[in-house]
């Protein structure tokens, strides 16, 4: 079963248990799956969804700070309930060493040094590890590795 039809399962089951907060989460996903769907005239793959979820989990990161700096903390349990229900859609994230490893071998095999080549490095990282691991970690153990 594809990702894809994971979620419409999920939004299938919230519907039926009367689960307001998770049913809108889901169906602000599905919408915006249907959106790349429509602008790109594609039918979307697992790593297509999983890029999508990785947005969404962005966007609700940054409302959750925004909201805590203003102090709205009903907005801030909105959308952290929101984003555990997203969180639920990705694999298992590499830990730290992992990325570090696997950044380590591709700046090896792209003979890579120094910041300026920072741009090829991310290239190769952002096709490997995508939907694998938190792009924040790895933009830092890049820099980490181009330092040395």
């Amino acid at each position: 079963m594809s990702l894809k039809d994971q979620i419409t399962d999920d939004m299938k089951t919230a519907m039926r248990a009367k689960d307001a907060p998770r049913l809108l989460t889901i169906r602000g996903l599905l919408a915006a799956l249907k959106q790349k769907e429509v602008d790109e005239r594609v039918t979307l793959d697992d790593a297509a969804v999983i890029a999508i979820v990785d947005k969404l989990i962005k966007q609700r990161k940054d409302s959750i700070s925004q909201f805590q700096a203003a102090g709205r903390t009903d907005l801030v349990d909105k959308e952290s309930a929101e984003l555990k229900v997203l969180e639920g859609y990705l694999p298992q994230r590499l830990s730290a060493d992992e990325i570090g490893a696997e950044v380590a071998k591709i700046v090896a095999e792209l003979g890579a040094s120094g910041p300026g080549d920072m741009g090829k490095v991310m290239g190769a990282v952002k096709t490997r590890l995508a939907g694998k691991a938190d792009m924040g970690l790895v933009s830092a153990a890049v820099k980490q590795a181009l330092a040395k």
